[in-house]
């Protein structure tokens, strides 16, 4: 190793001092171990600890004109880019209060003088190796962080990709979906989202909240999986008895949604789905009590559902099916203002009003064949 390669490789101490004689003689002492830098007046020495390489210790008289090493300590300290150098005062101020007040501001260490050259080198030594535990320690942390971040962030991509295939699953029994289950879930959103401005919902609508209900949104028709086929996809208009049949898919949902979560015994973890279950039972239910399968009324109707029966019907309205023709937005729009105290919650449908052109690019960007948009 050569001899600049050798340098680099070693600790930097800087010294501060107003005395020469006292930079000479601790220069003399530090330079065969370490890297050392000067600087003769508090400024400098600020100057000099934001210049990088930064030190990686430094030793701090008190006694200075203009600046005295206290004040230097407590700009060293309330600088992010300075703040974790440990600092050891070297001070003819030798009181017990004296060195109770620069430990107490900050200082990892207090030295009188006149010094002793053996104990000026192994408290140096000995704060030089705390700081590179500290660093190792900081550096382990920071890496373990950015792991926990990663694996949390891989996970909810897996969860994300596992709700998508469970709402296909209904998706592909019922072939007039299509982006039904993109739109919906971004109307949900869309609503959510302009409800949490209110208020009376800044406490329950919080970005956690809305994020479940977002993500559980895709989830409200999983039932349809155990309605059969010649029903669900009956190209005309249900008799009564295949009606009754057909309604039976929101318990099946949440039936469904319970059996995969009860034995959960972290619920936390599953949280999203307790959301997700309340959306697959309630979303037919109707504010003044005429829905299904309970026939709940009014904030009886989880708010989660009471979101997803005005996103379901605007999208049932301006998309396609084959017993109906899409309706005009500017139509869809009329219908659920009209139902505002009878199918939907009178707020969810200010709030569609408030965020009616947002709905309107929703379907425009995820339209299917033959949809309004």
């Amino acid at each position: 190793m050569t001899d600049e390669q050798h340098n680099v490789s070693r600790n930097t101490v800087l010294v501060v001092d107003d005395t020469p004689d006292n930079l000479a003689v601790l220069g003399g002492l530090l330079m065969p171990h370490y890297n050392v830098r000067v600087a003769n007046s508090g400024a400098w020495a600020l100057t000099s600890a934001n210049t990088e390489p930064r030190p990686d210790i430094i030793l701090l008289d008190i006694m200075m004109p203009e600046m005295d090493g206290y004040e230097v300590l407590r700009q060293l300290k309330a600088n992010q880019q300075t703040r974790d150098i440990p600092v050891i005062f070297i001070t003819a101020m030798d009181t017990p209060e004296d060195e109770a007040y620069g430990l107490e501001l900050g200082a990892m260490d207090y030295i009188t003088k006149p010094i002793s050259p053996a104990i000026v080198l192994a408290r140096v030594r000995a704060q030089l190796d705390l700081k590179s535990a500290r660093d190792i320690l900081h550096d382990q942390n920071t890496w373990l962080e950015s792991e926990v971040q990663r694996r949390i962030r891989q996970f909810e991509k897996v969860q994300n990709v596992t709700i998508r295939a469970l709402a296909s699953l209904a998706e592909a029994k019922d072939n007039e979906t299509g982006n039904h289950i993109l739109r919906t879930q971004n109307y949900v959103n869309t609503l959510a989202l302009e409800l949490a401005r209110l208020p009376q919902y800044a406490e329950t609508l919080t970005p956690e909240t809305i994020n479940m209900i977002t993500k559980a949104a895709p989830l409200h028709d999983i039932g349809k999986v155990g309605i059969p086929d010649a029903i669900l996809n009956k190209p005309g208009k249900h008799t009564p008895e295949e009606w009754e049949i057909m309604k039976t898919h929101a318990q099946l949902g949440a039936d469904s949604i319970w059996r995969a979560i009860r034995d959960e015994e972290d619920m936390e973890s599953v949280k999203f789905l307790h959301v997700a279950m309340e959306i697959a039972g309630n979303h037919h239910e109707k504010w003044d009590g005429s829905g299904y399968p309970n026939g709940l009324s009014g904030e009886q109707i989880p708010l989660s559902a009471r979101l997803m029966a005005l996103a379901d019907v605007f999208d049932a309205l301006i998309s396609k099916r084959v017993y109906k023709a899409a309706f005009t937005l500017e139509a869809a729009h009329a219908i659920i203002v009209e139902n505002r105290g009878k199918h939907f919650d009178p707020q969810v449908v200010d709030a569609f009003e408030h965020c009616i052109s947002t709905f309107q690019s929703i379907a425009a960007s995820h339209a299917d064949e033959g949809m309004t948009a």
